[in-house]
């Protein structure tokens, strides 16, 4: 699935695929359709069944991906005062509480505002394709289109150790989820369409609403921490890795689900998810 990156899927490959199914399908009996409907698909089949419009350009992107990739050094520098004082064993929930303590305060009122005005701006010049774009991501941002960069990965491995891979992710999708969600219940950000709920009237905010809280962002949180990781496991393909993760942060300014300091609070974090996920492992 490498071809991600210019939306070109591998057409052949799926075509052959599914020809082998249709084959093995005559040779057993067929499934019900209560049968079928039980099968949990897996995040392969959904994004096939549901393959990406045309994303953001490379000119969109390119700003908040610069912001992303500041969180970088700033990361490690932090996660290498945990492994001086822990080493690498694991022990995720006070890896959490550390991990929690070292995001940053909220932006100010004053820079919260600012931040507000520029997802404003932004949401003036939406299109119908930028919101089919934008939906897409904020679908597969959180989970499926890690899995399936990793599936592309686990080809090339043997099973053994690509099954292991597959825990591992899971594992730091999980902790980001965790400790993003812990922070936000704290710092109480509320979303830039809480704040202005003519961004997303479609999402019907009660009078007086304090959530859905957006400090740090959940995608982006995820998004840095598979990026981190999967990124060491295959270091040629970092910079596809590095550009699907701007697509979902840009995404995200797009449909006012966040303003910018969100979103780089959340790559912090999951870059140091991401960090200790690969030092647990020891990759």
């Amino acid at each position: 699935m490498n071809a991600l990156r210019g939306i070109k899927w591998p057409y052949a490959v799926i075509a052959l695929v599914a020809v082998a199914a249709a084959a093995f399908g005559l040779l057993r009996p067929q499934l019900t359709p209560a049968a079928t409907a039980k099968k949990k698909l897996s995040a392969t089949d959904r994004v096939k069944r549901n393959p990406p419009p045309a994303l953001f350009t490379d000119g969109q992107i390119a700003p908040i991906g610069k912001q992303a990739d500041a969180q970088r050094q700033k990361a490690d520098a932090l996660f290498a005062e945990w492994k001086k004082a822990h080493g690498t064993t694991r022990d995720d929930k006070a890896f959490a509480d550390w991990a929690a303590r070292q995001v940053p305060a909220p932006p100010t009122a004053k820079q919260r505002t600012a931040q507000l005005h520029e997802v404003q701006a932004l949401a003036k010049t939406r299109t119908a394709a930028g919101r089919k774009a934008a939906t897409w991501l904020e679908l597969n941002g959180k989970k499926d289109i890690w899995k399936v960069y990793l599936h592309d990965q686990r080809e090339l491995v043997p099973a053994q150790q690509g099954a292991a891979q597959k825990a591992q992710l899971k594992a730091a999708l999980k902790l980001a989820k965790t400790i993003s969600d812990q922070v936000a219940a704290r710092d109480r950000q509320p979303a830039p369409f809480v704040l202005d709920p003519t961004l997303r009237p479609e999402k019907h905010i009660a009078a007086g609403a304090k959530g859905p809280y957006s400090y740090p962002s959940r995608h982006a949180t995820r998004a840095a921490a598979a990026v981190t990781y999967l990124s060491a496991l295959a270091p040629h393909r970092a910079e596809d890795y590095r550009w699907m993760r701007d697509e979902v942060l840009y995404s995200r300014l797009y449909m006012a689900g966040h303003v910018s300091g969100d979103l780089t609070a959340g790559t912090l974090l999951g870059d140091l998810i991401g960090d200790y996920e690969l030092a647990v492992t020891g990759h």
